[in-house]
Order: C-alpha cells, then structure tokens, then sequence
C-alpha cells in the first residue's frame, strides 16, 4: 500500500520538527515537545526510538543521557520500570516533571494527527511494528537510512518494509539507483549538502525527484556548524540575519520538506511566502 505524507495537511512546504519543538524547561523528544510542535505548524515530528533492557520502547536519543537525564548511564540497560523514575533536566540543568514518554504515549497522543519519522530503530524495528500495528498507525510512519545494500535489505526484510521510506543522500547520487530498485515504499529523499557545489544541486536531483512524484528533504536545523547540512542555508541564519537566506533559499530551490529546530518561527515565515 502507498501511503501519503501530505494526508493529515494541505500546506505546501511540510514542516519536519526535530525531536519537537523545545527549549527552556521543555525538554526534546517528549510528548510535551511533539503537542508544540503541531500547535506550530508541524506535519512531521522526527523522533528516536530507544529500547530498554527487558524490551520496553521508550523515546529518546541514546548517548545524550548526561545532558538530559543528569546522569552517566545508559538507559538501554534499565529496565522499563527504571526508566519510568527518572525525571528529565531542562536546559538550566534543573530537574523538571517530565518523564521519558514511551513510545506507546506517543503513538496515542499523535494517533491521526501526523507523520512521525523513527529515528535510531532500524536495528530493533521488528520490536516496533507490532506496536505500530497495534494502534493502527501504519500509514503515519516514516523510515529513514543511508542508501546502502546492507540497509536497503535489512528493511526490506523486516516489518518496516510497508513503512514510507526516505534514503539519505549526502553530496552525491550514490546508492540512489539501489533505492529505486528495491521493494521499498519509496515517497522521497533527504538531500544533504556542504556546499551548493553538491553533485545533488548541479544536476537538479530535485527536480528529477519531482518528475517521478517523489519528496525533497532538505534540513535548515544545525547538529554542527562544522559539518553544514544545507550549505549554511540554515535556521542560524534565518533567525539572526535573513530567513531568505535560509528558509528562503530550500523554498526557492524547490524543497518539499524542512526539518528545523524551529518549527513556529518557520511556520510564521511560510505563511508570509504564501
């Protein structure tokens, strides 16, 4: 079945919100983070997936548990009620309320509302399909990898092969050709660029995307300003100098999609370009 990521919106440009929208005593990747977010404007939250010790899925990014639990430990080695205690730290480094969420609280509170891209599952996707069956929600998710065989086949043969996918593709066309060919559910790509001397932007790589009905992923969220996502066409720049610069230029380039850390203040600028 061919699933649709535009069915729960009518905007033109899909705003992809990165862990939800956060800061200040909102912590990322909760269920707090994620309602801002679609208050904001957001079509798609992006969001990792992790599994603790007794098989519990819960949401959060592995290896950031010092900044946001307060603690040097992994909670892939908890156990689901263990992680249920802890209490997440806001940006200050003070404890707040909020709690790890599962990944079932999650699922409920955004059940027929978005799309939701997993992040950090590919390796224990068969523990998260079932839930995803579960609560009905096969249409609203999202899969993401690099285009390699070794990742195009573990998908394919897993539950995550009916899923919508999207390969990452960083500077150059490479494994495309794997992707198009696999029995993936294919609804677009993620183009990634240092620089606008990108083999993907030379050889407008998303207007063949458009010409075969497919999405373009750009990313305006920084992770590193050492390694630029969008050629420095980013959420930095937006905000602090010229959205044109940022925002502005994936619209003009014809990006279907941009994840940012931002997703009002994006949202308010979309609505200005009509």
């Amino acid at each position: 079945m061919k699933y649709n990521l535009r069915e729960y919106t009518n905007d033109k440009i899909l705003i992809a919100a990165h862990r939800g929208s956060w800061g200040a005593n909102i912590v990322p990747n909760t269920c707090a983070s994620f309602e801002i977010a679609l208050r904001q404007g957001a079509a798609i939250l992006e969001m990792d997936v992790a599994k603790s010790a007794d098989g519990e899925l819960f949401i959060f990014h592995t290896g950031t548990e010092p900044r946001y639990l307060g603690a040097g430990i992994d909670i892939t080695k908890l156990t689901g009620k263990e992680i249920r205690q802890l209490r997440m730290i806001n940006c200050d480094g003070n404890a707040t309320d909020w709690r790890v969420n599962t990944f079932e609280e999650v699922l409920e509170m955004t059940k027929n509302r978005c799309i939701l891209n997993l992040d950090r599952c590919g390796d224990f996707f068969d523990d998260v399909a079932p839930i995803i069956r579960k609560h009905g929600m096969e249409n609203q998710i999202l899969m993401k990898s690099a285009p390699t065989k070794d990742a195009i086949a573990r998908i394919e043969n897993s539950q995550a092969a009916n899923c919508m996918y999207i390969p990452i593709l960083k500077e150059t066309k490479a494994g495309w050709d794997l992707v198009k060919n696999s029995r993936l559910n294919l609804v677009g790509a993620e183009i990634v660029f240092a620089t606008e001397q990108s083999e993907l932007l030379q050889t407008d790589f998303v207007g063949e995307l458009h010409k075969m009905g497919l999405e373009a992923w750009g990313n305006s969220l920084v992770y590193s300003y050492k390694e630029p996502l969008a050629a420095g066409h980013n959420d930095d720049i937006s905000l602090t100098d010229d959205p044109e610069k940022g925002w502005g230029w994936l619209v003009d380039h014809e990006f279907d999609i941009i994840q940012t850390d931002w997703p009002g203040e994006l949202s308010q600028y979309l609505k200005t370009r009509k």
